[in-house]
């Protein structure tokens, strides 16, 4: 053998076993979710064609995953020994609890059950390379990093939600979206199955849901806020088989992922009254619905209602052996049942107070009945409206107020808030981004979410079970579109409801993403990567401003320019906050040491007469939408035109609100402009009018009802003042017919210009 193989062979025994060496330091596995422990040991387990696999029966879904896993992708075939071994402890106390413990010469997994043991193989998973997702590895003997990890979920419920009555998918890809469930740990996947738009089940008992209510005639183009409507005159629909449906609910329990079917009542029932008229209140016949929104069209009240929902559920609950079915509750106008002679009957019959009571009665006749074939009710937090059905479940999406109100009444929750659980918001403000309903969710937000109100104590919130991702399908008409909204949000989510809060740490999350996302491509998952984005920020002291950049990847360089054009390699590199001092432009990308990564960054900073100014709001903002502060009304900085939750939009829910600037010393000014938005499908009204006071002037402002989706307001004013004070009512309830009616409207306002 010549010098230069031996001392080549040297070398790789060396690394082989490197663990010997002091010098060595091995590198930590980018796991997600994070691992409640993890000790990194000296050595290497090898994975090759002498290594065996052993587990008894209670062990057989995780014992055959993990042996499937390594067989299809690679060439290894594992022998029957235990180098793998499962072993059964019953001194775990978590029910889905493990601990994995690699050694030089086998892999032990301990845990209490099956499902415990399969997520500590969704952990060994993530150690192996990422080659074996795609079947792509080359290597026959693999070295995998000693390690001993202890695990448990911090919370039981552990879900995700996808929507298929807006936009349907294929029976492949509801499978595809279960698989990555479960390697995320994740434990339930909420299947929203009827909709106006479309009903997606099969249900024998009434062949018409398949016939007329499954299909609509055409599909709105573009989003909803877009005027006039219009529409692509296609047909759209379908729906999934009961075989189907047991197929997907096989595949899932194989992966221990519970699936929870939504049958939406008593609103969001157009499709199922379209196809049955006399399950609404007029008998007359109505279309499935070819836009988003919420619609009149509700079930009414009467016994015949009752038995076909019954006739429905039965079917349901024998395809579903989940302990949950999820009846809907939310958006459910009523003025069909105020008018409604058999509603008004009902209500009186049953001495009942009004319409709201009306839903409670609806929502607990159900609830009884599903209680009598042993199944649980979750609704949406509508449900509590008129009272809580006994043994209901609430999940909270219109903030957190619902789940506070039903934890105190020892119902069990769980949290799904628009602000930090709604995967089809926005994720970026990038301009080139598919159109969304509207919102702003980026990743670190859905990170930073802790499932526990802080309003409730320790009793209390033992009632909180877990927390989902929801993905609504109006503008999601693609699977690739649906992961590209999933990914990597659903990746925070995972950590948010498995890891403790107490030791996330985002930076070191986005790492970890930045490496998970290699695995994503190997499983042919599409996905929205915003890693190399950046964030500005207007800093304000002693009446200088400056601009700060910062990324989430901390290893990377910026560059900037100032002139408009975009930077490049040789562009000037970002060490301290930009001084402030007149409009202008900053542009800005992530480089490494050769080219750019991510997108360019722009912001417009428009410098006024308040920038860096003082200013004070008589209501705090809602802490789902509080942007950067009250001091982002006045740093020069306009939101964006869609994305109404992004740091420079303040969002107030309900509130009548007085805003005061101070200038410091008296100052002449000659205009005054903001903009509210005005997204009503998503509840948002901006107000009716506007009284702005300078020192002892008052001047009154009245707006005519816009439909436009941004209301902008400007006012030409010449006059010299040091307070500014703005008096800004909410729009107030809103009104029958509307998204969201009789709920109060939230005002969200944008940068305040004095000129």
């Amino acid at each position: 053998m010549s010098f230069k193989k031996i001392v080549a062979l040297c070398v790789f025994i060396s690394f082989l076993f490197s663990c010997k060496s002091e010098e060595y330091i091995p590198e930590t596995p980018q796991i997600i979710p994070a691992p409640a422990e993890l000790t990194i040991n000296k050595g290497y387990f090898v994975l090759n064609n002498d290594v065996g696999i052993t587990y008894e029966d209670p062990f057989k879904i995780s014992g055959e995953f993990l042996k499937n896993f390594i067989e299809n992708g690679s060439t290894i075939e594992l022998k029957d020994t235990n180098d793998i071994q499962f072993i059964m402890d019953d001194t775990i106390k978590h029910q889905e609890g493990y601990t994995l413990d690699i050694q030089p010469y086998q892999i032990i997994i301990k845990a209490k059950t099956d499902r415990g043991a399969f997520y500590a193989v969704q952990t060994l998973r993530q150690v192996l390379p990422t080659e074996f997702e795609n079947h792509t590895i080359s290597e026959e003997k693999i070295s995998i990093q000693c390690m001993t990890i202890t695990d448990a979920p911090q919370f039981q419920y552990r879900g995700m939600h996808l929507d298929v009555g807006r936009h349907m998918f294929s029976v492949d890809f509801i499978k595809k979206y279960i698989d990555a469930l479960a390697m995320l740990k994740m434990n339930t996947f909420h299947w929203h199955l009827t909709e106006d738009q479309g009903w997606r089940i099969e249900i024998k008992t009434y062949p018409k849901l398949q016939e007329i209510a499954a299909f609509r005639e055409e599909t709105l183009i573009g989003h909803y806020s877009d005027q006039p409507h219009q529409f692509d005159g296609k047909r759209y629909g379908g729906f999934y088989t009961q075989e189907q449906v047991k197929a997907i609910v096989a595949y899932a329990e194989s992966r221990h992922v519970t699936v929870i079917p939504e049958i939406e009542l008593p609103g969001h029932a157009q499709a199922a009254i379209a196809a049955y008229p006399n399950l609404g209140c007029t008998g007359e016949q109505v279309e499935v619905a070819t836009k988003w929104g919420v619609f009149e069209h509700i079930y009414c009240s009467k016994d015949e209602t009752f038995e076909f929902l019954e006739n429905v559920l039965d079917e349901v609950v024998a395809l579903f052996p989940s302990e949950y079915i999820h009846i809907g509750g939310d958006e459910a106008p009523k003025t069909k049942w105020k008018t409604c002679n058999q509603c008004q009957s009902r209500i009186k019959t049953e001495g009942l107070k009004d319409e709201h009571e009306l839903q409670n009665y609806f929502i607990t006749r159900v609830e009884t009945y599903l209680n009598s074939k042993g199944k649980q009710i979750i609704g949406w937090d509508e449900i509590l409206e008129g009272g809580l059905a006994p043994n209901a479940t609430v999940m909270s999406w219109r903030g957190t107020k619902g789940a506070i109100e039903a934890a105190k009444q020892k119902h069990h929750v769980v949290m799904t808030p628009t602000s930090h659980c709604y995967f089809d918001y926005y994720q970026s403000t990038n301009p080139n981004e598919p159109t969304a309903i509207g919102g702003f969710l980026p990743l670190e937000k859905v990170y930073s979410f802790n499932p526990i109100p802080e309003e409730l104590n320790k009793d209390e919130a033992q009632y909180i079970l877990g927390a989902q991702g929801n993905i609504w399908t109006e503008y999601i008409p693609t699977e690739t579109q649906v992961e590209y909204m999933a990914f990597p949000r659903m990746l925070a989510m995972s950590e948010v409801v498995w890891s403790k809060n107490e030791t996330k740490n985002y930076t070191d999350f986005t790492k970890r993403v930045e490496h998970f996302n290699t695995r994503l491509d190997a499983l042919d998952i599409n996905y929205a990567n915003h890693l190399y984005e950046i964030s500005g920020a207007l800093i304000s002291d002693d009446d200088t401003s400056a601009y700060a950049l910062s990324t989430t990847i901390d290893d990377r360089t910026i560059r900037y320019t100032l002139d408009g054009s975009a930077p490049n390699i040789t562009s000037e590199i970002y060490k301290d906050p930009i001084p402030v001092n007149r409009s202008q432009t900053i542009k800005a990308a992530v480089f490494d040491s050769e080219n750019q990564l991510g997108s360019v960054f722009s912001e417009t900073i428009n410098y006024h007469k308040a920038v860096g100014k003082t200013i004070t709001i008589n209501k705090t903002p809602h802490r789902s939408y509080s942007g950067s502060g009250p001091e982002g009304l006045i740093n020069g900085i306009s939101g964006s035109d869609s994305r109404y939750g992004d740091k420079e939009w303040l969002g107030f829910w309900g509130e009548d609100l007085e805003i005061i600037i101070d200038l410091g010393e008296e100052t002449y000014i000659d205009a005054i402009e903001t903009r509210f938005h005005n997204g009503n499908g998503q509840w948002i009204y901006a107000p009716k009018g506007m009284i702005i006071i300078l020192d002892d002037k008052e001047f009154e402002y009245n707006y005519s009802n816009s439909t436009d989706l941004i209301l902008n307001v400007e006012y030409k004013l010449v006059s010299k003042t040091r307070y500014i004070k703005f008096i800004i009512p909410n729009y107030g309830t809103i009104p029958d017919g509307k998204q969201g009616a009789g709920n109060k409207a939230w005002t969200f306002i944008d940068e305040i210009i004095i000129n």
